[in-house]
């Protein structure tokens, strides 16, 4: 099946398709759950693995999952994909994360990159209260944990000078990406942050009505980018610099020195060609999505 057909998916599919739905033939025990600000937060037990679920209406989405007998394991494909970005900034000092989850990307990251400041923005205190509980996450001396809205941590970021070499957006709401950090405007943003050498990490889906807007609008600000997606998850992550890219031979080099200390979280960089493609595969006619032009019923079942 083509990626545009893939997109046209009737709603209902879509989300069968993108996200982990609990069923009665599971055998899943809820461990934890509270109404937040935001949305219905729960813990799902399953064997030796539990997962953060934001609950959607009748659905039940993992967000994050970490199997208690290996958990430096990214149990979760696109967790996996978004270390690629480390391909093209592969000894970052300065992180941004906008999205906790439960706490992997910077957990992770702090334990290959004990040295470099990660800063992680997530709106919902309720999350950070549940990713230190039950998935272990910390703050330290070097990871710095805001409880902020994303789009409001870049603004005054940039009004105080702040830069950082790896930015990954990781923000969800349960039904998709917050608008207000899909357009434009958001990436300018984001652009202004980022180091000369910088790279953007940003998870979105590799099925999705809002495809072509997306893609328009990160070409728009950024020029060229890896689309990087994976036959086991319906993510897609977009790495971009707003540099020419580089090239594939420049990647295998970085990749073979990245292999081992990636090995234990069960990434295997090296394989990364079979992922990445620079092809345009979106309706260039499509238009960016804007602060005036961001059309959330896209998503909404014809």
């Amino acid at each position: 099946m083509s990626s545009t057909s893939c997109r046209r998916l009737p709603a209902a599919l879509l989300i069968m398709t993108m996200v982990i739905v609990l069923s009665g033939t599971t055998q899943a025990r809820i461990i934890h759950k509270e109404r937040s600000l935001y949305s219905t937060i729960l813990l799902d037990k399953q064997g030796s693995t539990i997962c953060l679920q934001f609950s959607v209406r009748q659905d039940q989405r993992n967000q994050s999952c970490k199997d208690l007998k290996n958990p430096k394991k990214l149990v979760f494909g696109y967790a996996r994909m978004m270390l690629t970005g480390l391909l093209l900034q592969p000894d970052p000092k300065s992180i941004l994360i906008v999205g906790l989850g439960g706490g992997t990307l910077p957990t992770t990251l702090n334990e290959i990159y004990p040295e470099a400041r990660i800063d992680v923005i997530e709106i919902d205190p309720a999350v950070v209260t549940v990713a230190e509980t039950y998935f272990d996450f910390r703050s330290n001396d070097q990871i710095r944990t805001f409880v902020q809205d994303g789009r409001v941590f870049t603004k005054r970021a940039a009004m105080r000078g702040e830069e950082y070499d790896l930015i990954m957006l990781d923000a969800f709401n349960g039904d998709y990406i917050p608008e207000h950090l899909m357009t434009a405007e958001y990436l300018d943003e984001t652009k202004a942050i980022l180091t000369d050498d910088g790279v953007v990490v940003a998870n979105t889906f590799a099925i999705s009505r809002l495809y072509d807007h997306e893609s328009a609008t990160y070409q728009a600000v950024f020029g060229d980018f890896f689309n990087v997606t994976s036959r086991e998850s319906a993510n897609r992550i977009i790495i971009t610099t707003g540099r020419p890219l580089p090239s594939i031979a420049q990647l295998e080099e970085v990749a073979s020195t990245l292999a081992p200390r990636l090995r234990a979280y069960d990434v295997r960089i090296q394989d990364f060609r079979r992922q990445f493609s620079t092809e345009v595969d979106w309706d260039t006619n499509a238009r960016p999505l804007t602060d005036q032009y961001a059309p959330a019923n896209l998503l909404r079942e014809e």
